[in-house]
């Protein structure tokens, strides 16, 4: 345990080179598959740290190592302005990074700049929270409150290593230094309570963001409330109310929000591991080809389109390209996915069926393309109320192939699925194992975690369906809708337990006459 002081906060503002003809380099590890336009050395150090942060999770949370089924990508870029660029409107101008949970493909986007506030910078701590979103989503089961989950990956944001590879966790949260001291303070029942979208403005919100690290530091550290987080979190997967979880875990909330406000002006400790992280598995940097290149920016600008017009112009580029790399299906297939993310009023789907024929002539086990074949082919039958089974079993055949080229894609599991509810009928015990599966490797993805909760209940399997449902209802970003699921679940169980009881008490009667 070491102790160091919270406010002694150094700002200095460093940015790497940038080389005018850098290209994109590919960095695969056993958790990452990274993508960034600077020098060899600096990716594999970046790769490197990477893998010590996700050993340093595993070690913490008795999480097993090795390659990874279900890779997260990242994308390493410049600077910060190129970050916004790409990042969803909600954000601020100042994003250092983000993350986006999907079936198609989990990523995250961070950069090289080191803005530093006393510490490691504003780049990596932002990457290292939202890592630590995803490692607590992927593999920590249990439901947990919103300003824990912010608190939680705020805390581990911090963590540094020393020159032999040690790992420095709960360091000081510099960054929120200036809204903790100068701002009004978020009292301690607000915290519990409330989601940080609830907040009036970014200066709260900021301040939220620092009483969450801060609570989840006191709880993990002061002598006096060991214990109280674990029995909190337990009452509460359990079904407690949360102010009743509270109240019997905290005690006073009042106390606490005192407590709270002492342990700021205090020293804090911070735990240094008694021996190295490892660096798991192998890391292999390659030099994209020319025409992997040229598309990877237009991939980015796809994923962070926002309206029509933005897409037009993406596919106005990728037609450019394509006269150039004509034999490359990864040109053409983005040009078949831009023109199919188009509204539904001005698609084009001849122009996405050409698209998709040309990039599985060059690459017929394309594994997204097949899923976007297969797509594109439901969605013709839907829309025509075809019933013909020997026409849908057809359309399922691409997305078949995909699983079978990447059995560890959730995208296809999940497509697989969904074909027999867009036909009408009932998904085959093959399609409830799949969508599992794809569960299982894609558990951040809100949208396989639906259809699975969904899936459960309709299987009449409640109590795991509500179990997953609470991890929706209590996520910090969550506008309602996770609540919402788990009201209807809840209420689902309540009505066949009650058909359930009355088909027994109509069997007993029976028997008695």
């Amino acid at each position: 345990m070491r102790k160091i002081g919270i406010f002694a906060a150094i700002v200095a503002m460093t940015a790497l080179p940038q080389p005018a003809d850098a290209k994109w380099l590919r960095a695969d590890t056993d958790n990452f598959i990274i993508y960034s336009e600077g020098s060899e050395k600096s990716l594999r150090e970046f790769s490197e740290l990477l893998q010590r942060f996700d050993a340093t999770l595993r070690t913490r949370f008795g999480i097993g190592s090795g390659l990874e089924p279900n890779r997260l990508t990242i994308f390493l870029l410049p600077r910060s302005t190129d970050v916004h660029k790409l990042s969803p409107r909600t954000l601020g101008p100042s994003i250092a990074g983000f993350y986006s949970p999907s079936l198609e493909g989990t990523y995250a986007v961070s950069n090289r700049e080191s803005h530093t506030v006393k510490g490691t910078s504003q780049a990596q701590q932002t990457l290292f929270h939202e890592y630590t979103h995803h490692f607590m989503r992927r593999y920590l089961s249990a439901a947990f409150p919103a300003w824990f989950v912010e608190g939680f990956a705020e805390y581990y944001s911090t963590t540094d290593y020393t020159k032999t590879g040690q790992a420095k966790i709960g360091m000081p949260a510099y960054a929120r230094a200036y809204g903790l001291l100068n701002l009004p303070k978020v009292p301690a029942e607000t915290l519990l309570f409330q989601r940080p979208g609830a907040m009036r403005n970014s200066g709260q919100m900021d301040v939220y963001y620092g009483r969450a690290w801060l609570l989840t530091h006191m709880l993990y550290y002061h002598p006096g409330r060991s214990g109280q987080l674990a029995t909190y979190m337990e009452a509460l997967n359990k079904g407690d109310d949360s102010k009743k979880a509270a109240a019997d875990a905290f005690g006073d909330l009042a106390e606490l929000d005192k407590d709270l406000n002492r342990y700021m002006t205090k020293p804090m400790s911070y735990r240094l591991t008694a021996t190295p992280i490892p660096i798991s598995g192998s890391i292999t940097i390659r030099a994209l080809s020319p025409a992997e290149d040229a598309v990877l920016p237009l991939h980015l600008r796809r994923k962070a389109a926002q309206d029509d017009e933005q897409r037009s112009k993406i596919r106005d580029d990728l037609r450019k390209l394509s006269a150039t790399h004509s034999t490359d299906a990864s040109i053409w297939f983005e040009t078949a996915a831009v023109e199919w993310d188009m509204d539904e009023d001005v698609r084009d789907l001849a122009a996405v069926r050409t698209a998709l024929d040309r990039t599985l002539a060059i690459e017929p086990k394309h594994v997204h393309a097949n899923v976007l074949l297969s797509r594109l082919l439901i969605k013709e039958l839907d829309d025509k109320g075809g019933t013909d089974a020997a026409a849908w079993n057809a359309a399922r055949k691409p997305v078949i192939l995909a699983n079978r080229t990447d059995p560890n894609s959730p995208w296809p599991l999940y497509i697989y699925f969904t074909s027999f509810l867009a036909q009408g009928i009932e998904p085959p015990a093959i399609a409830f194992d799949g969508l599992a599966r794809a569960f299982d490797i894609a558990r951040e993805s809100p949208s396989v975690r639906i259809l699975q909760i969904q899936a459960l209940a309709d299987q009449k399997k409640f109590d795991q369906a509500i179990e997953l449902a609470k991890v929706l209802a209590f996520d910090p970003h969550d506008n309602g809708s996770g609540e919402a699921l788990l009201d209807q679940i809840e209420q689902m169980r309540a009505m066949a337990k009650k058909t359930a009881r009355a088909k027994a008490a109509a069997s007993a009667e029976a028997e008695s006459e």
